[in-house]
């Protein structure tokens, strides 16, 4: 037994002596395998990055042209002209954001479809329909010389970057989209591909059409005076508009004029009854809403800051210049930093601009030049309107008689299905947007007794089977934007600005100025109609040529402002101008919260004569103080809430209203305020589009009711008692104990409004993939924030969805005019849009906390923070 148990015992050793060794010899092959597919997979994810040093030649170039770049990516171009500078910009546009501009391009000429598939049949309907390329297209001849040379120069330097060029080595994404549409190929650019974004950014910032539509929901589910309750008037004796003063003498405003300008003319606004029409605007809004994964949901949410001060307040004796634009985040941001600098500022190359560009458009849109800087904020005019269309066949009803429809048929492209011909019709007032919808029966009756002015004014005639929608826009003409944008990078005083200003058509934005020599001023543009029998307030009647548009506001009758007596300018989107302006531009502002909290900062310091640093402005970006709580909280403390519930009451003793990340009194303040709003307002309605918004539209509507306890917007329909104020706002607070209670636990000092408050960073076009790996590849987040709606730190949310961040402060730039060294800027994500890189997400941070980075101008101060030089030189 021994002997013939030695041998086996021998053989299991032997066995154990090979296992390590062969085990050895897979853990190698493993690892040389991942390595192999790590390599693969960065060389995949490399591969589009651009060469950022080096020589490149190439063709289309008249002189060579060196691109320093930072450590954030962000590009310094030098060059002899013009042409040469714009070739660069377009150069390095496409080598950093692409996929973004080819996206853009798809958007605004309505062929998704190409890239995506037939789920984006509608949305490309809907832009066909709107004719956003067509416009653009017939704009480009209409530009003066100096524009169209930066448009063809800067297409051509996208050419040349593309030119011979593998799709994959242009952007991850073009790989991406290879899995599903491998046939898709990359154009050209052109200059029509550039101007027709600028329709795009019109479109989000387009004004009232959603209030429009919300009215009509809200009047058709309640009545019409609670309707217009819920749009009170602009509190203009607490919350100051952007210009006080002056008058309209003949055609033109005069800033300093003494006495009250003429009253506008009493206008027929609405009738007496609203009538059920609720349904099919909501289609017509869920057309609109079609672009929102594209470009991010329309709202009064959607603003900016800005705010300027003269050298009386400021440590350096020159004017700070400050502003943040607030819109829908995005991966990479809207935004992309550069400067563009002729090597010698002449007639022939008269550019030294710095500041935020978009890929896709030549130049900078905001920023400063040697002289200037500027800011833009949103006007918010009222420039569109829905207007109700009797069709009958090809034809519609206008003054009595039957006018031909001008009908053209396009055909949409689809990847990897049949093409889909689309046929538009537009009347004399645009485009019919009621024929776009799918299952879009019931536009057709839109009109069925549809609102009209008041009796007398005009014929309304039999509804018939209704009306169609047709949709009156200002950007739907073509006009000359483009030239304003590039006057603006050359223009040297605040005489050239206004220049500039005045042929700023769309979209209208309040612009902000400071220069060296110590001026700030203030313009508003915009080509704003002159409306007649009506006020753009609701859906009006087109059959009538009383009714409509009889032409736009002289730009000499348009407000401005020209170092004011005192030494500041605030413009957040609340009220040009007080009531008594003779033009109507609309009453549909942002109500004023976050510019009056700026003033009341501004104007604090400086009766404590404190002046103004850097410093200071960056704070000042960053004030998370709420104003709807500082009404609200007070008048809390009463409410007979659930035991329970008082130890969240507590938080509020003594809170300063400042939504930090941390903070838990913003935490339980916020899911209250999200409570009383869906219990009062959302619960009306029974409608998504109806939904309140939580802005400082809002804080105004609760400061009106508030007075108000047992008026009919307090009580809860869904319930079978008859609530008042008291027993609505109690149940919410005691509604938001128990949701933080199971998103935060039950101990409320541990609640942190930044863990409700997050905001990620999606993609635009693969972050919602629902693929996982995908997502992770280009997604960044989430991201505690602090800040809300209605505050000066305006990360806004929408209160039906939750509390999660829709919009942001896309940048933040505060400018020296003593030295444009000492400016500073941040970006949302970073300069690169490919995922990855270094300058992918090296802003977030920053952005986050509050930081902002140096502004590099001086040619010492280029020097020492260059990190790559890439020298673009002639082919030929």
């Amino acid at each position: 037994m021994t002997d013939s148990a030695t041998p086996t015992a021998s053989r299991t050793s032997g066995k154990r002596r090979r296992w390590p060794w062969v085990l050895g010899i897979l853990a190698i092959i493993l690892v040389l395998i991942l390595a192999t597919i790590s390599s693969f997979l960065q060389w995949t994810v490399k591969r589009s990055w651009p060469q950022t040093d080096g020589t490149i030649a190439v063709a289309g170039l008249t002189a060579p042209v060196d691109v320093v770049r930072d450590e954030l990516g962000i590009p310094t171009i030098y060059g002899d002209s013009l042409a040469d500078l714009m070739f660069a910009e377009g150069y390095v546009h496409a080598q950093d954001r692409f996929w973004e501009m080819d996206v853009r391009r798809h958007i605004t000429a309505g062929r998704l479809s190409e890239m995506f598939g037939e789920s984006q049949v509608p949305t490309d309907a809907f832009l066909r329909t709107l004719g956003w390329r067509r416009i653009a297209e017939q704009e480009v001849p209409l530009l003066n010389d100096t524009s169209r040379l930066m448009l063809e120069s800067y297409a051509a330097g996208v050419n040349a970057y593309l030119a011979d060029r593998p799709k994959s080595d242009v952007s991850l994404e073009y790989a991406v989209l290879g899995l599903t549409n491998p046939g898709y190929q990359i154009e050209q650019w052109t200059p029509a591909d550039s101007v027709a974004w600028l329709k795009a950014l019109a479109w989000d910032l387009r004004g009232n059409m959603n209030d429009e539509i919300y009215r009509v929901v809200l009047a058709s589910a309640t009545s019409v005076d609670q309707a217009e309750q819920v749009f009170p008037p602009y509190p203009f004796d607490r919350n100051r508009p952007i210009v006080e003063g002056g008058s309209v003498d003949g055609d033109a405003y005069q800033p300093a004029a003494v006495g009250a300008t003429a009253a506008a003319a009493a206008m027929r606004v609405m009738p007496e009854e609203v009538p059920a029409i609720a349904d099919t605007l909501q289609g017509v809004l869920a057309a609109a809403s079609l672009l929102d994964p594209w470009m991010g949901p329309a709202g009064k949410g959607i603003g900016s800051n800005s705010w300027a001060v003269d050298g009386r307040h400021t440590t350096t004796g020159k004017p700070i210049l400050a502003n943040d634009p607030h819109l829908a985040p995005s991966m990479p941001s809207l935004w992309y930093q550069a400067n563009l600098r002729c090597r010698t500022v002449s007639p022939q190359c008269p550019v030294a601009v710095g500041g935020w560009t978009m890929a896709g458009l030549p130049g900078v849109f905001i920023g400063h030049t040697d002289r200037f800087a500027w800011g833009f904020t949103n006007t918010g005019p009222d420039v569109t309107d829905l207007v109700l269309t009797r069709v009958e066949g090809d034809s519609y009803e206008y003054d009595g008689a039957l006018v031909p429809l001008d009908v053209r048929t396009e055909r949409i492209q689809v990847a990897g299905g049949d093409p889909v011909d689309i046929t538009i019709r537009s009347t004399e007032s645009g485009p019919i947007i009621s024929e776009v919808i799918e299952a879009g029966e019931d536009f057709v009756t839109i009109g069925r007794e549809a609102p009209v002015p008041a009796p007398g004014s005009a014929d309304v005639g039999d509804p018939g089977e209704g009306y169609a929608v047709a949709l009156r826009w200002t950007a739907l003409q073509p006009g000359t934007t483009f030239d304003a944008f590039a006057l603006l990078n050359s223009a040297q005083d605040f005489e050239a600005f206004r220049q500039a200003a005045a042929i700023l058509e769309v979209p209208a934005q309040n612009l902000l100025y400071a220069d060296v020599d110590g001026n700030i001023g203030y313009q508003m543009p915009g080509v704003i109609p002159i409306r007649q029998g009506y006020d753009g307030k609701w859906p009006v009647p087109g059959w009538s040529s009383e009714i409509g548009w009889t032409g736009s506001i002289p730009f000499e009758a348009l407000p401005w402002a020209y170092n004011p007596p005192e030494g500041w300018i605030v413009t957040a989107n609340q009220a040009v101008i007080g009531p008594d302006y003779p033009y109507f531009i609309t009453d549909d502002w942002s109500y004023g919260a976050r510019s009056q909290r700026i003033v009341d900062l501004l104007t604090g310091q400086i009766e404590r004569g404190e002046p103004f640093t850097i410093a200071d402005m960056q704070e000042l970006q960053m004030d998370s103080w709420s104003a709807n709580a500082d009404f609200l909280v007070p008048r809390l403390a009463d409410m007979p809430v659930q035991e329970a519930t008082q130890s969240a009451m507590a938080l509020l003793d003594g809170w300063d209203y400042q939504q930090g990340i941390d903070s838990a009194p913003a935490a339980y303040f916020n899911a209250f305020w999200r409570q009383l709003l869906t219990r009062m307002f959302d619960s009306k309605t029974g409608t998504e589009i109806s939904s309140a918004s939580g802005d400082d539209q809002f804080f105004e509507v609760m400061r009106t009711l508030w007075d108000r306890p047992d008026d009919p917007w307090w009580d809860d329909p869904l319930t079978a008692e008859t609530e008042g104020r008291d027993a609505a706002v109690t149940a919410s607070l005691d509604a938001a104990y128990q949701d933080l209670v199971g998103l935060q636990g039950d101990d409320p000092a541990s609640w942190r409004w930044g863990a409700l408050h997050n905001l990620t960073l999606q993609h635009g076009t693969l972050g919602a993939s629902g693929i996982a790996p995908i997502e992770a590849l280009f997604n960044r987040g989430p991201i505690d924030t602090a800040g809300g709606s209605g505050i000066v730190n305006a990360t806004g949310w929408t209160p039906s969805e939750g509390f999660e961040v829709t919009w942001v402060p896309s940048m933040r730039q505060v400018v020296d005019l003593a030295n444009f060294d000492n400016s500073t800027w941040v970006n949302l994500t970073g300069n690169s849009g490919h995922a990855f890189n270094p300058n992918y997400e090296d802003q977030v941070q920053a952005w986050q906390t509050g930081g902002q980075f140096a502004w590099a101008w001086s040619a010492e101060a280029m020097d020492a923070a260059e990190e790559a030089t890439l020298t673009l030189t002639p082919a030929n």
